[in-house]
């Protein structure tokens, strides 16, 4: 979550509530659902720091199988069903950071019935790195003979780059930013830069 530093914010929420209070539904004797309501944007449109938050499906260990983070923020050996670790938390970091810096969503995963799909997620977000390698590591995934993914439905990877998508920065900090984003956004996991390895990259000390 993001911290919000406009107390103003939390004001006008409450005013919004009290004059139109939000629909709600009683189920059962002792639980009551509301809609939800959004909060409007800070007046110099920034949020405050991130909070790490809801930690309650937090795992301990080093490998583990399964579902796991937003759709949209899956590492690839979630979605290819490999099994996961830490490295993972590394990836969903990365394309976390890139939404917020750049005020848009790095994979959109959206078929053309605007529905979540895996295969549309591999193909938006291939960004110039190449899916080869997850192939070769998990042949029962579909691929043709070039070991080039293939997608259900013949779904394809577009020719794009993070080079192509950035669009706020130019010359040498844009270099640094995108070589610090591909740190964490490596396919395979064991190529990911670490927390601590994070914390001293040049790009985030500049």
């Amino acid at each position: 979550m993001l911290r919000i530093d406009d107390e103003s914010i939390l004001e006008d929420f409450e005013k919004a509530e009290q004059q139109s209070p939000s629909p709600e539904k009683v189920v059962g004797k002792n639980r009551t659902i509301y809609t939800s309501r959004r909060l409007r944007l800070p007046h110099d449109d920034l949020w405050g720091q991130p909070v790490l938050c809801d930690l309650g499906q937090a795992r301990i260990g080093r490998a583990h199988t399964g579902l796991i983070q937003p759709e949209i923020y899956r590492a690839p050996e979630v979605l290819f069903d490999m099994g996961w670790g830490h490295s993972a938390d590394i990836w969903n970091l990365g394309v976390m950071a890139w939404d917020i810096f750049e005020g848009r969503p790095l994979f959109s995963a959206l078929d053309e019935d605007q529905e979540y799909s895996p295969s549309h997620h591999v193909a938006d977000g291939d960004g110039g790195c190449s899916w080869a390698a997850t192939v070769v590591l998990h042949p029962a995934k579909p691929g043709n003979s070039q070991c080039e993914w293939l997608g259900e439905g013949g779904v394809t990877i577009p020719n794009t780059s993070l080079e192509r998508l950035e669009e706020k920065l130019n010359g040498n900090g844009q270099q640094s930013f995108l070589q610090f984003t591909r740190s964490m956004l490596q396919w395979t996991p064991e190529t990911r830069k670490t927390a601590k390895e994070l914390l001293k990259d040049p790009w985030r000390n500049s």
